[in-house]
């Protein structure tokens, strides 16, 4: 780990703050308990003087109107208290805490048969925490973070409050085909910039948690991260990662700085960015609508069109979003809709119009932490409908909104924040990772020792149901992230503070780690094989011709947008299935889909599924208007 051993006082990259536990000793009550007037705390052997003085110094405006006093003064004894603490965390720790966790899940998942529950396989170490992710269209993964400042899960590892060239990013492709060893990794860095944090220190551009999703020519468009200070600033960074060259190009500053902003692709293929917390630092929101490219400069389609100091311009209207990260999701209408954590805070935008309107209210009358939210599956059609899943540790309930109204939907086993929800190729959904609260693993924050429950993961199949299923190794929470794999299986990575906690050599250059979860379609006997598809962009409503060497076990052929995710955020996730509509011998002719309101244009995983949804190993299709 990179031993960069400058104090940062942070709060990661959380929008609400849970610090560490106070001293041992210390009559303190924890960030979850009842919430109590401020009060000198007693000098004890062990623990730490907090006087009134000091905390009505630290107590943060934006938590008290978000928490209520009583809750924002605990938080920052909380944060008085660590800060007064420096105790380490020992080799031994870790490497006790990473047997432990591979010994239960030897024993717990014995009892699963891979047949009917999956199978967890390889754990192997990464270069990267892969706090951001994003599945590329030649088939590898771009991974990046942050160059760590503190190696003890105890403190914030992150670089949040830094200001200078010590808040750096740091980025890796991974080659799921060269297998696991550290040769599979390559370093992708970010290319160095000047941040106006007045300090004249370039570095390699500190884009951890931005905002990012597809352009339809393949490349990944990365919009904001961090300037450090004030618990947390946004930067006017937008950069797009060429998947082809492995580099970054850099774009145009955004006009606004933006921590934690939420960025989805349109049916015209331009990104759509909102939210995030300004340059001022934390708790000021970035309301503004940014679009990429803008209005007037081409949309890129072809890989060889490289996009390089494009700007961005503004809708007429703003997004009121006063919490950050919302879930924006681009429908079979054209319209994107944006649901944000607050329960009232549910908008739909009209790109054609530059317009917004507001939704009604979830109905669960609350704030929802982070958690997962998928555009469900509609047969051949785009999506309509959305499932909001985890957020809430006291609430299993998903929630469905569909046709402009809000219904609840079946509960999974147990509330979860910081889960993770795919749509697999045969219509299922499958959550893994998931916490307690931010930093808080069910035993109090920064300490990684969690609830066994959150390492287990839930699966809903085709009637709606869900069920709990193997368990990982680790568990997961905040910053953790999944993706399909062309082949089927599941990466699962992130949570730096877990890796960290459980890392076999910490002074080593791999200190992220990675666990493949094979779904149980992987082992339920031969699939079927795509053998060729054309490599040319296609059009919509139009014939693609594909072969195969299997076609009496072919049913279904289906279309799953790449997933590029971070802090359950991941607005890309979409399953089409296209109609066959001939076959002849070895060759199948499939009905693409209708319109880029259906499937924005861009790269797509053709999977072909036998009746019991076994899926064949995919490969790319692009669709491209007017091909």
């Amino acid at each position: 780990m990179s031993r960069r051993r400058k104090w940062a006082l942070a709060v990661g990259c959380a929008a609400i703050a849970l610090s560490a536990t106070a001293p041992a000793g210390a009559s303190v009550p924890s960030a979850r308990s009842k919430p109590s007037p401020a009060h000198e705390s007693p000098v004890r052997s062990g623990g730490v003087r907090i006087t009134d003085e000091q905390v009505r110094a630290e107590v943060r405006p934006a938590e008290v109107e978000a928490l209520g006093q009583g809750a924002a003064e605990q938080l920052a004894r909380d944060r008085i208290g660590m800060r007064a603490m420096d105790h380490g965390y020992s080799q031994p720790m870790r490497t006790r805490s990473l047997k432990r966790l591979t010994e239960s899940q030897r024993e717990i998942n014995s009892a699963f048969d891979a047949e009917s529950w999956g199978k967890f396989t390889e754990y192997f170490p990464s270069p990267d925490f892969g706090d951001h992710v994003a599945l590329l269209p030649t088939g590898k993964v771009l991974l990046f973070s942050f160059e760590p400042v503190e190696d003890s899960p105890n403190k914030e590892t992150a670089p949040t409050d830094v200001i200078g060239g010590d808040n750096a990013g740091r980025a890796y492709v991974w080659d799921p085909k060269e297998g696991t060893k550290a040769s599979a990794f390559k370093a992708v860095p970010p290319p160095v910039v000047e941040v106006d944090d007045g300090t004249d220190e370039p570095r390699p551009a500190p884009i951890f948690c931005a905002g990012h999703s597809y352009l339809p020519n393949g490349m990944v468009g990365v919009f904001g991260g961090n300037l450090g200070g004030n618990h947390g600033s946004g930067a006017h960074l937008a950069l797009v990662f060429d998947p082809w060259k492995e580099t970054w190009l850099q774009q145009q500053d955004m006009a606004e700085g933006r921590w934690y902003p939420t960025v989805v692709t349109g049916a015209d293929g331009r990104q759509f960015i909102t939210s995030g917390h300004g340059d001022v630092g934390w708790g000021v929101l970035s309301k503004s609508i940014e679009r990429f490219p803008a209005k007037g400069t081409a949309v890129s389609l072809d890989p060889a069109a490289r996009p390089r100091g494009q700007s961005l311009d503004r809708w007429p209207v703003k997004a009121e979003f006063t919490v950050d990260y919302p879930h924006l999701f681009s429908l079979r209408d054209g319209l994107i809709y944006g649901f944000g954590r607050n329960y009232d805070e549910q908008y739909v935008f009209d790109p054609k119009q530059e317009t917004s309107r507001k939704l009604t209210n979830r109905p669960d009358g609350g704030m929802r932490n982070y958690g997962s939210a998928v555009a469900l599956p509609n047969g051949v059609n785009g999506p309509d409908s959305v499932l909001i899943l985890g957020g809430n540790r006291n609430d299993p309930n998903t929630y469905k909104f569909s046709g402009g109204r809000w219904t609840k939907d079946t509960p999974r086993a147990f509330g979860r924040t910081q889960d993770d929800t795919l749509i697999l190729p045969d219509g299922t959904l499958f959550t893994v990772n998931g916490g307690y609260d931010i930093r808080d693993y069910g035993n109090g924050p920064y300490n990684p020792n969690a609830d066994e429950k959150y390492r287990q993961i839930e699966l809903r199949d085709s009637s709606g149901q869900w069920r709990l299923g193997p368990v990982q190794r680790l568990p997961r929470a905040y910053h953790s992230n999944a993706v399909l794999l062309p082949d089927g299986r599941i990466m699962v990575t992130g949570d730096e503070l877990q890796q960290i906690a459980n890392d076999p050599d910490v002074k080593s250059d791999m200190n992220g780690t990675i666990e493949i979860y094979e779904p149980a379609y992987l082992h339920q006997g031969d699939r079927p094989t795509l053998s060729g598809v054309p490599t040319a962009p296609q059009g919509y409503a139009a014939n693609l011709r594909v072969s195969t060497s299997t076609p009496d076990r072919v049913s279904r052929a289906v279309l799953m947008a790449p997933i590029t995710s971070t802090h359950s955020v991941d607005t890309s996730q979409r399953r089409l299935e296209l109609p066959i509509t001939s076959r002849a011998g070895n060759k199948l002719v499939l009905r693409t889909p209708a319109s880029a309101e259906e499937a924005p244009p861009g790269y797509y995983l053709l999977f072909l599924l036998d009746d019991q949804g076994v899926p064949s190993t995919a490969q790319w299709v692009q669709l491209r208007p007017g091909a």
